[in-house]
């Protein structure tokens, strides 16, 4: 199935400012969708969204620091990039320290607005690819078994088949097959390739 496109959503109550954006980013092919409170923005928005956020910090109701503490508990991925009014700044700064993109200070400065937008979709772009190869990885390593993840410790280790064996009390020709095996599963062709995706995956705490 196709993957969605990325769209730039957008959550403004100033319908004017909706307006202009929307016809900005349409100028450039960009998908947008536009919302007036963060009420309706929850509503509409799910795990499936994809793309980025323009948010202004101050609204009725839900503001813009209230909707992204939301978002952040249900998890959503969205980048978000605040817009906010002079008087706003240190309100897009609490944003920015709880894990906001970019913010931008009104009147906007639409080739800045768009250069900023495109650097928040390839910043989610970049982020979903990693998170396809971690799945990825963590599916195939769910098929080695209990002795190949064993030698694949070791191979990540840097030992040699001869010490493998040595270690496990099998012969090296048996650890070469095993290792064989490892790589083939993986979906690589080097052990270099298996310690870059094992690290990887330490690295951010997946065992």
């Amino acid at each position: 199935m196709a993957r969605q496109v990325l769209t730039v959503y957008v959550v403004d109550d100033d319908e004017a400012v909706r307006r202009s954006l929307a016809a900005l980013f349409g100028s450039v092919r960009l998908k947008v969708q536009t919302f007036s409170t963060g009420e309706e923005f929850l509503e509409a928005v799910s795990e499936h969204s994809r793309g980025c956020l323009i948010l202004d910090v101050r609204m009725p109701g839900m503001g813009g620091l209230e909707l992204q503490r939301r978002l952040v508990e249900r998890g959503t991925r969205l980048p978000i990039l605040m817009i906010s009014g002079h008087a706003d700044v240190p309100m897009a700064v609490r944003a920015l320290k709880a894990g906001a993109a970019d913010f931008l200070e009104k009147p906007l400065n639409e080739q800045e607005l768009l250069e900023r937008v495109q650097g928040c979709l390839a910043q989610y772009a970049r982020e979903e690819e990693e998170l396809r190869v971690i799945e990825d990885t963590k599916r195939r390593l769910d098929t080695l078994t209990p002795r190949e993840r064993q030698i694949m410790s070791f191979i990540v280790d840097g030992r040699p088949s001869k010490d493998i064996g040595s270690a496990l009390r099998i012969s090296p020709k048996t650890v070469d097959v095993h290792r064989a095996h490892v790589l083939e599963k993986m979906g690589i062709s080097s052990v270099a390739e298996l310690v870059k995706l094992v690290m990887n995956l330490q690295y951010r705490g997946i065992r």
